[in-house]
C-alpha cells in the first residue's frame, strides 16, 4: 500500500470518528438511553431496522424507542412490544410487515430470557464457537442461527453466504472501544481484531476505486478482502477502516492512490 494511501485512510479516520457522526446515523439511537442492556438491545433493533432510505428507516426506529420510553430492554423482555405490532401482514417497514416484527421481537425477548442479555449470547457463542472462526464471526454465525430457527430470514442475515452488513454494524458499536460513535460495552467479550468491514455495494465501489480490492461485486470475500487491508492501516482494529471509507469518497478517483 503506497503511504499516500495510507495517509489519506488514517486522516478521513481521524476526521469523521467524531461525536458528528451521529448526526443522522442509526448509531444515534443507541446513545439516547442509558445503561448497558439498554443500549445493546437499541442497538441491535436500529441495526436490524437500517436498509433502505435512512429519511424512511429513521423515523420507523424513532417509533421503536418513543415506544419504549427509553427502557428498550424492559419493554422487549416484558412483551410491551406486542402492543405495536398487530399479527397481521401490513407492512411496518418495506419488506417487514408488522408479523415480521411481532417474531423478531418475540424472538429477542426469548433470547433475552434464555441468555440473560445480548452480551451474554454473545459469550456463550465466543466460548462454544469455533476457535478458527475469530470471536465476532462466531457471533454473527450464533444471531443468524437463532433468528433462522425462529423462522426468520433476512431480518438478521447470515455471514459467509451474504454481506452481512447490519450485524457487522452492530458489533462494531458493541466492540469497538475509546471511540465518540461506537460503544465498546463489549470490548471485554469480543476482540476488536475480529471484526468485519460493514460492506454494501458502496462502500465495495469505493474500496475499488482506491484499489483496497479488484473485486468487481460485493461478496463475503470482499468483506474479507478488505477488512485485511484495512488491518494493515488500523493494526488490531481493522473496522475503524469504515470511517476512513466514509470519508474517502471525494478524493477515491484520484490515481495517485493505487497499489
Amino acid at each position: 500500500m503506497k503511504k499516500s494511501l495510507y495517509e489519506l485512510l488514517v486522516g478521513f479516520a481521524n476526521r469523521y470518528e467524531t461525536p458528528a457522526f451521529l448526526d443522522g446515523d442509526p448509531s444515534w439511537f443507541m446513545h439516547q438511553v442509558c445503561g448497558r442492556e439498554n443500549q445493546e438491545t437499541m442497538a441491535f433493533i436500529a441495526s436490524a431496522m437500517s436498509y433502505g432510505s435512512r429519511r424512511q428507516f429513521l423515523p420507523k426506529i424513532q417509533l421503536l424507542l418513543d415506544a419504549s420510553e427509553g427502557e428498550p430492554y424492559e419493554w422487549v423482555r416484558s412483551g410491551a412490544f406486542e402492543a405495536l405490532f398487530p399479527d397481521d401482514r401490513r407492512s411496518f417497514y418495506r419488506l417487514y410487515s408488522n408479523h415480521t416484527m411481532l417474531i423478531f421481537m418475540q424472538s429477542l425477548r426469548q433470547l433475552i430470557d434464555s441468555c440473560g442479555s445480548l452480551a451474554d449470547f454473545a459469550s456463550i457463542a465466543v466460548e462454544e464457537g469455533s476457535p478458527s472462526h475469530g470471536d465476532a464471526l462466531n457471533v454473527l454465525l450464533a444471531l443468524n442461527a437463532y433468528f433462522r430457527n425462529q423462522g426468520l430470514v433476512g431480518i438478521v442475515p447470515a455471514p459467509v453466504a451474504s454481506l452481512c452488513k447490519r450485524p457487522c454494524m452492530f458489533l462494531r458499536w458493541m466492540v469497538r472501544d475509546q471511540s465518540p460513535v461506537d460503544l465498546g460495552i463489549w470490548a471485554d467479550r469480543i476482540d476488536k481484531s475480529s471484526l468485519f468491514i460493514p460492506m454494501d455495494t458502496h462502500v465495495m465501489q469505493t474500496a475499488r476505486r482506491l484499489r483496497l480490492v479488484k473485486t468487481r461485486s460485493a461478496s463475503w470475500a470482499t468483506t474479507l478482502a478488505l477488512t485485511r487491508e484495512m488491518g494493515k492501516v488500523f493494526p488490531g482494529d481493522p473496522s475503524r477502516g469504515d470511517y476512513a471509507l466514509y470519508g474517502a469518497d471525494a478524493l477515491a478517483t484520484n490515481d495517485n492512490f493505487s497499489e
